[in-house]
């Protein structure tokens, strides 16, 4: 069975704001299966915004138990997180699971990895996918000799740069930020 794969999220923190943007590619084997996939999802009425990568049907399994999560710690995002990391990795069948996501509120951004682990972070910039580490190369450049971008801005350049660079990287890009 050909696994579907390959996306580029790329979250930035800056200046008091918060954006997540990825591309929209799918790709079996050795085409693209689909350009305009939905990468991003609003929660908590738009509150918190996720972004997933690895296979789909596992990061909409992640992203359910994210939401319930949610619910059951008063929306507290970093709790959420963590509490779904233990239950990743307890989990027999969630430990099974081949995802990764980027959760962003207002004020911080997380990855909760395939492993289990909740990572904030370095440089306020948070990268997974095939096309990540040329998405925060480049949003780690922004920062540095662009500051007066805005988070969304520096989501957009540094995913067209990727995008430029990266064969499983498109340049349909959704970007969001929390409300």
């Amino acid at each position: 069975m050909t696994k579907i794969r390959s996306t580029t999220v790329l979250g930035v923190y800056h200046n008091g704001e918060v954006a997540l943007g990825a591309d929209g590619q799918a790709t079996m084997d050795k085409y693209i299966a689909k350009s305009n996939v939905r990468k991003i999802r609003k929660l908590q009425d738009g509150k918190i915004v996720t972004g997933f990568a690895g296979s789909t049907a596992d990061a909409f399994t992640l992203l359910e138990r994210f939401e319930e999560k949610l619910a059951a710690y008063s929306n507290n995002m970093k709790r959420a997180a963590i509490e779904l990391a233990k239950d990743w990795r307890k989990d027999q069948y969630l430990r099974k699971l081949e995802a990764m996501m980027v959760v962003a509120n207002k004020e911080e951004l997380l990855i909760i990895s395939g492993t289990g682990d909740v990572l904030e972070p370095d440089h306020q910039i948070a990268a997974i996918g095939s096309g990540s580490t040329y998405a925060q190369s480049a949003a780690l450049a922004l920062k540095k000799h662009a500051p007066h971008l805005t988070a969304e801005e520096m989501v957009r350049e540094a995913l067209t740069i990727a995008a430029d660079i990266c064969i499983y990287t498109n340049h349909n890009f959704i970007i969001e930020k929390p409300n």
